[in-house]
């Protein structure tokens, strides 16, 4: 005797969506980012950077707490020290290096002074500039925070092998090139649907 199986119970089978729908709404065009017609695994890309994104910032918060400065403070103290070791550093060159404006780098730099950590020296060049030098303090701050860094960097970057290193060097700063356009791109069609509204 066959076994009948209520049809209400049957697991149901999505009828697929047309060619036209799917392609209706893809949020991307290009060949390489598509797999099997869907932009499926591209999103699932996105959301595991934008996730990764989230925790890196927290991580920086964490960091920043250990020397008693807030994230975007941190970032500028070892963007500066990064920066010295090859030449004068002013205020427009951290902000460039860190996509940010010269007047929240300005605002940021003179609370780092106060905090003892960076000192500012008028640039002999162009005395309406001035040079940005981490401090023997910072100096200091930043050597007692270089262990907990190791530590956790190598954690957060644990599947990175020498192998894929390189490659993910090069795409990080080809993609940050790619959304700077990006974003100059989303301005200009924010602006173009502003004038035809």
């Amino acid at each position: 005797m066959t076994e009948q199986r209520d049809p209400e119970t049957q697991p149901q089978t999505l009828p697929e969506a047309p060619a036209e729908t799917l392609a209706e709404t893809l949020t991307v065009s290009r060949g390489s980012l598509i797999v099997g017609g869907s932009d499926l695994a591209f999103r699932e890309m996105l959301h595991n950077l934008l996730a990764f994104s989230v925790r890196l910032e927290q991580i920086r918060g964490r960091f920043a707490a250990h020397i008693g400065l807030t994230g975007p403070q941190y970032t500028i103290l070892i963007t500066i020290r990064q920066l010295q070791a090859l030449g004068d550093v002013g205020v427009g060159r951290v902000a460039e290096h860190l996509a940010l404006t010269p007047t929240f780098v300005t605002t940021e730099t003179k609370k780092l002074v106060k905090l003892g950590v960076l000192e500012k020296q008028p640039d002999p060049q162009d005395l309406r500039r001035v040079k940005l030098r981490v401090t023997p303090l910072g100096e200091a701050r930043l050597r007692d925070l270089a262990p907990v860094q190791r530590e956790i960097n190598d954690q957060l970057f644990e599947p990175v092998t020498p192998e894929n290193f390189q490659v993910l060097h090069d795409l990080a700063a080809e993609l940050r090139h790619s959304a700077e356009r990006a974003l100059l791109l989303s301005d200009y069609l924010s602006r173009d649907e502003e004038k035809s509204a």
